[in-house]
């Protein structure tokens, strides 16, 4: 089996300070979420109930797709911004007409319309969730021993709860912001053939255009219960299936033949799981573990400034691939996750395929991909497909200078100042199709959580109630401070 820098074994054995490495990733990812979380709020200012309602009103709204409905979940906020006194005509509630449980809600907030609006963007709809895989209905908001829990209290409720409850405060508050606000709260990000924030795109473009978006993706970084570092988003992989296709004759399975279906394509998926992809750094990776290696272990942290010096460091590479994360970031990743073959016991297959996810990165191609593949497994037999296109949006770009200064800014105050760091996601989100668009997109949240802790798409997704309400108060604050009307001063 290939090593993480691509090499084919017969390298150094382990040293202490990399078996100390091991140890110590083994003990900061825990197997299993903890139990309880400190710092829970016992009594709720007006702001934080209200935005505890909206949030329980979200998540036990079942959003999930094809089950589920999205423009229930719009329409009940749309109520909301009707009865705060929001316009008719700024409110709307829009989607493609053959798919009436997949629309948007957008409510614009005007302020003085001195430059762009600002997109604040959430999506509704969430991974499907059985009642018979969870000790409790997935979608009832539940709060026990410090954490919320129900399908959709990470990802994405708690930001899409936050934005509302704030757009609703500023309103009841009186502020004018220095430009407008648009509110975009969407349907089929996880999945789903009516992705909301595409279909916005190409249909109303002109309810979303702004000068950039605030969205998720990023946040903070918990090690125990302190914060480690602070991430904003500004650049994500893209995620692409290839389906490997292996095509036979067949016959009886009591005359075996060596050009078999299914062994074809176990061949091929091996050669795969042998590969490893090149370092590729860009604009927003290299920055990203030059300052995470001012909180990493002094081992590590030396890795990864050896690494970002000279990517083809392959010592270096090993030692920061070790953890799983930072493996990830540091280059495209493809992995089989479907399998099916054959057609009758007793038969040879005549088809066999399999599911290969990638996740490239934003230096690369999915032609590219594809045509790597191709070269790995080196076997005609072997047909390789992809529905996706080759991604537009460009090589990442710097981070908006007024986002990170106020990000820098509020960080400092509310999180004892832990680095602020530019951040690519190795999972995707919508802000992929704005980049494409030509709308910047940024992941900053100030949600705060250990890694791995809110099983976001698995049983019994979580989110620490202090998490949810920091996250609340930071993106209060964050929004005064990029749209004005100071935008470089403190929060008044």
């Amino acid at each position: 089996m290939g090593h993480a820098d691509g090499s084919n074994g017969g390298g150094p054995r382990p040293t202490v300070d990399r078996v100390r490495l091991k140890r110590s990733f083994a003990r900061r990812i825990p197997a299993q979420p903890r139990l309880s979380a400190p710092g829970a709020p016992t009594t709720l200012t007006p702001a934080q109930a209200e935005a505890r309602a909206i949030y329980k009103e979200l998540v036990e709204i079942n959003t999930a797709d094809s089950v589920g409905s999205v423009t229930r979940a719009a329409e009940a906020m749309a109520a909301r911004f009707r009865a705060a006194g929001f316009p008719a005509s700024d409110i709307h509630v829009v989607g493609p007409a053959n798919a009436p449980a997949k629309h948007n809600l957008v409510v614009r907030y005007r302020g003085r319309g001195r430059g762009k609006p600002i997109l604040l963007l959430a999506h509704l709809d969430v991974v499907q969730a059985l009642r018979a895989d969870w000790p409790n209905d997935p979608f009832e908001l539940r709060e026990e021993n410090g954490y919320f829990l129900g399908r959709g209290v990470a990802d994405d409720k708690s930001m899409a709860a936050m934005f509302t409850a704030n757009l609703l405060r500023y309103k009841a508050e009186g502020w004018v912001p220095e430009r407008d606000l648009i509110l975009a709260l969407t349907a089929d990000e996880e999945g789903g053939s009516q992705n909301g924030v595409s279909w916005l795109i190409a249909n109303h473009r002109d309810l979303i255009d702004a000068e950039y978006a605030i969205n998720e993706g990023g946040g903070g970084t918990l090690q125990g219960d302190e914060p480690l570092f602070h991430s904003i988003q500004a650049a994500e992989k893209v995620y692409t299936d290839f389906t490997l296709t292996v095509r036979n004759t067949g016959g009886h399975s009591s005359v075996p033949r060596k050009d078999n279906a299914i062994y074809s394509l176990a061949n091929a998926l091996q050669r795969i799981q042998q590969h490893t992809f090149p370092v590729e750094l860009n604009d927003v990776t290299r920055p990203f573990f030059e300052q995470t290696a001012k909180v990493e272990m002094p081992s590590l942290a030396a890795a990864m400034r050896a690494l970002v010096a000279n990517p083809r460091d392959t010592t270096a590479a090993r030692l920061v691939s070790m953890d799983p994360r930072y493996a990830s970031m540091l280059r495209t990743t493809c992995v089989a996750t479907m399998l099916s073959g054959g057609h009758a016991p007793n038969a040879l297959p005549q088809t066999a395929t399999a599911n290969v996810n990638c996740r490239i990165v934003p230096t690369s191609k999915t032609s590219e991909v594809k045509a790597l593949l191709e070269r790995v497994v080196n076997d005609t037999a072997v047909v390789i497909t992809t529905t996706s296109r080759d991604r537009t949006d460009g090589a990442p770009g710097p981070i908006h200078p007024t986002v990170l200064a106020a990000t820098v800014q509020l960080t400092n105050r509310l999180f004892k100042g832990v680095p602020v760091i530019p951040m690519m996601s190795t999972g995707a989100t919508d802000g992929y199709r704005l980049r494409n668009a030509g709308i910047p997109t940024y992941g900053v949240s100030g949600i705060f959580s250990m890694t791995g802790e809110t099983n976001a798409h698995g049983r019994d997704e979580k989110l620490r109630v202090k998490s949810f309400y920091d996250g609340l108060t930071f993106l209060y604050e964050l929004v005064r401070l990029v749209a004005g009307p100071n935008p470089s001063g403190p929060v008044s």
